[in-house]
């Protein structure tokens, strides 16, 4: 549609230069220029209602990315990601999903919000975790957006967009046709009917997909129900997120999460699900006391390194003695360099659950970004022993080791960043460590190499094109390691 608005604007503009030409060249100038300027404003008003439609498709109801970007502000966090693993791999099993194949990925932003996007993966905002009251509504909500993957919602969502995309763009040429007809024989209210047509189709082409889009949400409520039951976990905490969010979508859109905007809430939509949510044999099934106390750990987590130290103290006073309140303010110090206060709270957190492998993850990165690599070493390799699966822990393991200047400890850095390969190969940061990694043991062809895809993948053509070419000529012609800098290098010429 743009594309279309785009090319009339084109013609409008040749039209405009022929009508310049025209007034200026011929005897009968001013009559030209009359009948012209009618011509333009019909043009400029046709310009404008296409424009207003084709701005009406991109905002019909989508996910809200990222405020006032593309660049989505993503996070990661090894101990949120595996809770996010914990609450989605029963659900995906229910809906017949692989959980190998779907990612849960962290956006950092406090609006509630969740949806799919890319295929299989699910976008979740911190502030639904950090404003959740309970695991289950989390749960919920993640089974509601699981019900779009598993029904090829997001597929057939561009199908029906395409589709309402051709009949606007027939609709506005027929409109455009009847405007044009009606300024050739000189009848404003041809004109008149022509704007009213499209005016109209836009109307009514927007009332077809708020349906669409009604009849998907309803069919995801349906079957994230029957996920829940299968997992026998209660409906209740997804009613009640949604009875709130549909209490403050009737209140005032202003002020309204972008959950209510992509995810169209009315009463009786809300009333289907409670209807739904209350039959359930599980429905008054309250979550298990150690998945609620893993989640209000996210949460402090999530108020310590996000929120600030103001917002920690507001949340979390003194006062509070709990697991979750002495974990936000041992963050919210170590963040601010204090580890005179930090590390008592660290220790005290270890010796209350020894076997918590993110509070040893804590003291390491503690000690790692005050300076002392050294120290953070063992704290980080009992983290990795307790979980052993954590690719983000053994990096920032690697970090430590490295941070060493130590060769011995860049061989077992390089150990772990191989180990991390499965989970965190995509990342440029595994590339870059391990870059610096073989740097350190004299390995210069290799560490070009892994520089030259730390390049490529973040869109540095320049480097990666310099550091292939210079693994190339260290490399053993015909090596895997050769080929795998050839091949960045034509990804990088095709750039």
């Amino acid at each position: 549609m743009g594309a279309l608005c785009q090319r009339v604007a084109m013609k409008v503009a040749h039209l405009r230069s022929k009508e310049q030409a025209t007034v200026l060249f011929t005897p009968e100038a001013p009559v030209r220029s009359e009948k012209m300027t009618f011509m333009h404003r019909l043009f400029s008003t046709f310009i404008s209602l296409a424009s207003a439609l084709a701005l009406l498709l991109a905002t019909w109801p989508q996910p809200v990315l990222a405020r006032g970007g593309g660049n989505l502000p993503l996070i990661r966090d090894a101990e949120i990601e595996e809770l996010m693993r914990i609450y989605t791999t029963p659900i995906f099993r229910a809906a017949g999903l692989n959980p190998r194949a779907v990612r849960v990925h962290l956006i950092r932003d406090q609006r509630i919000n969740a949806f799919v996007a890319d295929g299989q993966r699910i976008f979740i905002n911190t502030g639904l975790l950090t404003k959740s009251k309970t695991p289950n509504e989390v749960i919920g909500v993640l089974a509601h957006e699981t019900a779009h993957i598993a029904g090829g919602h997001l597929a057939r969502m561009g199908i029906e967009m395409r589709r309402l995309s051709t009949l606007a763009i027939i609709s506005t040429l027929l409109a455009a046709g009847a405007m044009a007809g009606g300024a050739a024989t000189g009848s404003p209210g041809a004109v008149k009917g022509g704007r009213a047509i499209m005016l109209g189709s836009q109307s009514m082409l927007q009332r077809q997909f708020l349906s669409y889009a009604r009849t998907q949400e309803a069919a995801a409520d349906q079957a994230a129900v029957r996920y829940l039951n299968r997992t026998k976990q209660s409906g209740r905490g997804m009613l009640k997120l949604f009875q709130t969010l549909a209490t403050q979508y009737m209140a005032s859109l202003r002020y309204a999460d972008p959950y209510v905007l992509t995810h169209p809430m009315p009463m009786a939509r809300i009333r289907n699900l409670e209807r739904l949510v209350k039959k359930s044999p599980y429905y008054n099934k309250p979550d298990p006391a150690w998945l609620v106390e893993r989640h209000r750990l996210m949460q402090a987590k999530l108020t310590g390194f996000i929120g600030g130290t103001r917002a920690v103290y507001r949340k979390y006073p003194r006062s509070d003695r709990s697991l979750p309140a002495r974990y936000a303010r041992a963050i919210a110090a170590f963040r601010i360099g204090d580890l005179r206060n930090a590390m008592p709270l660290i220790e005290g957190l270890i010796r209350e659950k020894p076997k918590y492998p993110y509070f040893w993850e804590l003291k390491g990165q503690a000690l790692l970004e005050n300076g002392r690599p050294r120290e953070a070493i063992a704290p980080l390799k009992k983290a990795v022993r307790l979980a052993p699966r954590s690719g983000l822990i053994r990096l920032l393991l690697a970090q430590a080791q490295l941070a060493t200047e130590d060769r011995n400890q860049a061989r077992a850095a390089l150990a772990n960043l191989r180990k991390a390969m499965p989970q965190e190969g995509g990342r440029p940061m595994l590339h870059r460590l391990m870059a610096r990694a073989y740097g350190l043991l004299g390995n210069y062809a290799m560490a070009e190499l892994e520089t030259a895809e730390a390049a490529i993948r973040t869109g540095d053509r320049d480097l990666a094109v310099t550091k292939a070419k210079g693994a190339m000529r260290r490399l053993k012609k015909g090596s895997p390691q050769y080929l795998r800098a050839n091949d960045i290098l034509t990804l990088a010429k095709r750039r």
